[in-house]
């Protein structure tokens, strides 16, 4: 029950504004995970770069299991297997950017789409997290056995072979 283990990893492309590069921005994130993504909405209407409320300015997948490891190593090889210490929250989650989706193992450039940036956010848990999500009888997770951020640093070193700088 104290084994560490990945919950989700999570894609995300904040593109600012909907319609043609949202759709090419969607399709290469679909290339990139091999998941349909969802679309997220503008909470807020903001003048000065043209998003009104409720408008899809962005595109997110959320991957488990093995292609959420699989896709996690391609990510890090994107970043040189370097991640910051400030990049962990207090849980041993982390979060870290890729400027370019073409910096990514495998992946040509297509001129038709462009050049892309994403942001992957990675989530830990033990076993048996499932208690605070379930509908029935839901209860809290005990201290001991939530996820810090010294176990998450510690996971990531020895199972994914990253660097904490």
């Amino acid at each position: 029950m104290r084994s560490l283990r990945i919950a989700k990893v999570v894609v995300n492309m904040a593109v600012g504004t909907s319609g043609e590069k949202l759709a090419k921005a969607a399709q290469v994130l679909e290339y990139l995970t091999g998941q349909k993504p969802s679309f997220r909405k503008a909470k807020k209407t903001i003048k000065e770069f043209g998003i009104k409320k409720g408008e899809n300015i962005a595109c997110i997948v959320t991957l488990t299991k093995d292609k959420a490891l699989d896709f996690l190593k391609r990510a890090l090889a994107a970043v040189d297997f370097k991640i910051k210490r400030t990049s962990f929250d207090e849980h041993g989650n982390f979060s870290f950017g890729v400027k370019e989706h073409i910096a990514l193992p495998g992946v040509k450039y297509d001129p038709s789409l462009g050049v892309f940036g994403f942001d992957v956010c990675v989530t830990f848990e033990r076993p048996g997290f499932r208690v605070a999500r379930r509908r029935r009888k839901r209860s809290k997770i005990g201290k001991k056995q939530r996820v810090t951020m010294e176990e998450g640093i510690k996971f990531v070193q020895e199972v994914l072979g990253v660097k904490v700088v």
